[in-house]
């Protein structure tokens, strides 16, 4: 499901061989999908973040940010560790397992946005969180999360909360990482099929954003097969990836765009770097072919068999365009 040639103009995915011979000046951050979990560490003179989303002789996925920049720049706060090349921040942190999901994610998020704002980077527009036990803490997590994003914004229409993938981890805790530009203004987009999450502290994330240039870019948080507030087709991974798909291209379509004062409008074969999160083993092989189906062959695209925020949610899909 990955080919791991394919490089976008900021992330791929590669091997740990591949990533240890990449490994230089176009590199800015990465993070191991693998079978443990931890702190983020120094590697080559970068932070990378070691996740705990494979399961035992699943191969590891090493999730690989570029830089265009002359200089990247590195430095450690409060356990964050971070690199930054004058126009693209890339920070990783990891909470671990607590008694209080809530109030570690407010500490640690506080942090994120003491590195953002001493640093200089205004426009947060990528975060991750992945969660050992998302279903039992999920709900704690988001309000700690709310707590620290309370009275920012970050981008023109006031919304703090760029796009976001919230999923299960295999082990760990929580780790989570994030991106934010220096220069180029942030848009947190709605889903027209969607209740927006904006409203309402849980989960409190855009479900996309789009960084604005002369070509722009467009980061889809992790999407499920939910209509308004609801899940669509229990029990039928087939039927909820469809909805997922669905879901992705409606969010990123011209009309939706155009709600959001941007022109043009995106389809799904112009992702280029996908995420897909299974819930059960046994229907990997179903939705690797309809995502096949979907998104274009020059794709870069890997699958990881993990839970998601809801017990009857059975697929998650990210996006991004180069």
């Amino acid at each position: 499901m990955r080919s791991n040639v394919i490089t976008s103009s900021q992330c791929s995915f590669r091997t740990a061989r591949e990533f240890a011979e990449l490994a230089g000046d176009t590199v800015l951050g990465a993070v191991r999908h693998s079978t443990t979990a931890g702190p983020p560490r120094w590697e080559h003179g970068l932070p990378v973040l070691p996740l705990h989303m494979a399961r035992p002789g699943e191969p590891e996925v090493v999730e690989v940010w570029h830089t265009d920049g002359q200089m990247v720049r590195t430095g450690e706060h409060k356990g964050l560790l971070y690199a930054h090349d004058g126009e693209v921040l890339f920070g990783a942190g990891w909470i671990g397992p607590s008694a209080d999901c809530g109030e570690a994610a407010h500490r640690a998020y506080l942090a994120a946005f003491e590195v953002v704002e001493r640093l200089g980077y205004p426009n947060v527009f990528r975060m991750w969180n992945m969660i050992e036990g998302i279903t039992e803490v999920y709900t704690d997590f988001c309000v700690g999360r709310g707590r620290a994003f309370d009275g920012r914004a970050f981008d023109e229409r006031g919304h703090a909360m760029p796009a976001s993938t919230d999923i299960g981890a295999l082990g760990g805790g929580v780790a989570f990482y994030f991106l934010a530009h220096r220069t180029r203004k942030a848009v947190h987009l709605e889903n027209p099929l969607q209740t927006p999450a904006h409203t309402s502290r849980c989960p409190s994330v855009a479900r996309a954003t789009y960084l604005t240039s002369e070509k722009g870019s467009l980061y889809v948080s992790g999407t499920a097969s939910i209509l308004g507030q609801t899940t669509v087709a229990r029990g039928d991974v087939a039927r909820q990836c469809q909805v997922t798909l669905a879901n992705i291209a409606a969010l990123i379509g011209q009309d939706n765009l155009a709600r959001h004062g941007i022109d043009g409008g995106y389809r799904l074969d112009d992702l280029r770097t996908i995420k897909v999160y299974v819930k059960r083993p046994e229907d990997v092989r179903t939705v690797t072919r309809l995502c096949r189906d979907e998104f274009p062959r020059r794709a870069d695209i890997a699958v990881f068999t993990v839970d998601a925020c809801r017990p009857d949610l059975l697929v998650e899909i990210e996006g991004s365009t180069p």
